[in-house]
């Protein structure tokens, strides 16, 4: 755990050293905000409630669908595997003493925890500039739950990247997997619209997946609905964590003997 740590610790210390990135975050945490105050506040211009959602409780599990989307840093998992794969120099994980999965899982939850610290306050702050309703539910269980989901959805983004990533062993172009995948996770996480507009049969079959459970239910529970699904999501990530623990495994050791690259 020791070593696990001293990643997390690395992680954590290099971002500082991108001092422009920090700075384009809080500039776009402001636009992003300040966007769906536009948008949202015409889309509710002369009507209080549409489908169950006040402006204030749209704004809100917008601002927290945000955050959460923000903060989630693995897409760079794959990108890093597949193009250390292809350089050959994905060697250098081989031999360090650590689990080569738990290794990506430290690495990205020491960037996360940087930008965690940065976004957070910086959220708080345009939310106060800007003079932003805000709701929130008033239950600190359903909070806890909420974060314990975030942490599990976290876990699961990460390791369907590094599947994703270790795919590159096989296949010389995983770029289109990728894409398909962003594209997916961008609508079915209920990043870009909350998944409580679309057609109830389909939100039904979207339960069954991890996706939902990621951002559009964490945000849901922070505003105050959805609480009766909360242990469900809690159970279905657990279960996908551990098939995708499985399969990575498996999947890692069925493909790592055929990479022939050199050097670390």
């Amino acid at each position: 755990m020791r070593k696990y740590l001293e990643v997390i610790k690395i992680l954590f210390k290099t971002q500082i050293t991108y001092r422009f990135d920090v700075a384009m975050t809080v500039l776009f945490t402001f636009t992003r905000i300040l966007f769906a105050y536009v948008l949202w506040g015409a889309i509710f211009d002369q009507r209080e409630v549409i489908n169950g959602f006040t402006f204030p409780m749209m704004l809100s599990y917008y601002i927290f669908s945000s955050f959460l989307s923000q903060i989630e840093m693995s897409d760079g998992v794959s990108g890093e595997i597949a193009g250390r794969i292809q350089a050959g120099t994905f060697s250098k994980y081989m031999i360090i003493p650590l689990n080569t999965q738990g290794y990506f899982i430290a690495q990205t939850f020491g960037a996360m925890a940087f930008y965690f610290i940065f976004i957070l306050p910086v959220t708080i702050l345009w939310m106060a500039v800007l003079q932003l309703g805000f709701t929130i539910t008033g239950s600190f269980s359903v909070i806890l739950v909420t974060i314990l989901m975030v942490l599990l959805g976290l876990l699961f983004m990460i390791q369907l990247n590094y599947f994703l990533g270790i795919l590159a062993f096989k296949f010389q172009e995983i770029s289109i997997f990728l894409m398909i995948k962003g594209n997916l996770v961008a609508f079915i996480t209920g990043t870009l619209v909350p998944l409580h507009f679309l057609p109830q049969d389909l939100v039904s079959v979207l339960r069954f997946f991890p996706f939902y459970y990621v951002t559009y239910l964490p945000s849901m529970l922070l505003i105050g609905k959805n609480e009766e699904e909360a242990f469900t999501g809690l159970v279905v990530l657990s279960v996908w964590l551990a098939v995708f623990t499985l399969l990575n495994h498996f999947a890692y050791n069925k493909l790592r003997v055929i990479y022939d690259g050199v050097g670390i």
